[in-house]
């Protein structure tokens, strides 16, 4: 799968797109480590792309992560971790091993998005009403993530770990 990227088996395309209104609730951001090369809007004041291998570039400020989903997700959440200063969109995989050390154990705040959140295409159409493959959620890392994410109206259910 190719960075910032969503694996479906029934879509053409495995690149997919943080809705934008889900952005500007939560943002400004001053890094996006893997968004795509060519982009209807930004994420962040700097994004790397899959040229850039941003996993592997410094990072630094407010990170908005929408990683690639699959066995890779973990990596990424582990930097973010460090760094501790971001939140991070990812499938609410609640039970898995990633999820346990990355999540419940590090994190400050989670939100559980409502419903299925429905991810857009590369060229910045949304695919289909339906939704994404799995139920998504916000993670938070830094007191003052926890608070943007508290107060971004997004609808689902908050959470305080700490």
């Amino acid at each position: 799968m190719g960075i910032g990227s969503h694996h479906s088996p029934k879509m053409i395309t495995d690149e997919w797109l943080t809705p934008p209104e889900i952005i500007e609730a939560l943002g400004p951001f001053d890094l996006d480590p893997c968004f795509l090369e060519n982009r209807p809007w930004d994420t962040a004041k700097t994004h790397y792309t899959i040229k850039d291998n941003g996993l592997w570039k410094p990072w630094f400020g407010r990170i908005w992560l929408n990683p690639p989903y699959g066995k890779d997700t973990a990596v990424w959440l582990e930097k973010l971790v460090n760094h501790g200063n971001g939140i991070a969109l990812i499938f609410a995989r609640t039970e898995t091993k990633m999820f346990f050390k990355y999540v419940w154990d590090a994190a400050d705040t989670v939100l559980f998005i409502r419903g299925r959140l429905g991810f857009y295409r590369s060229d910045g159409t949304l695919p289909m009403k339906s939704g994404s493959g799995g139920p998504s959620v916000l993670i938070a890392y830094g007191s003052e993530n926890a608070k943007i994410l508290e107060n971004s109206n997004i609808d689902g259910k908050f959470i305080s770990l700490k």
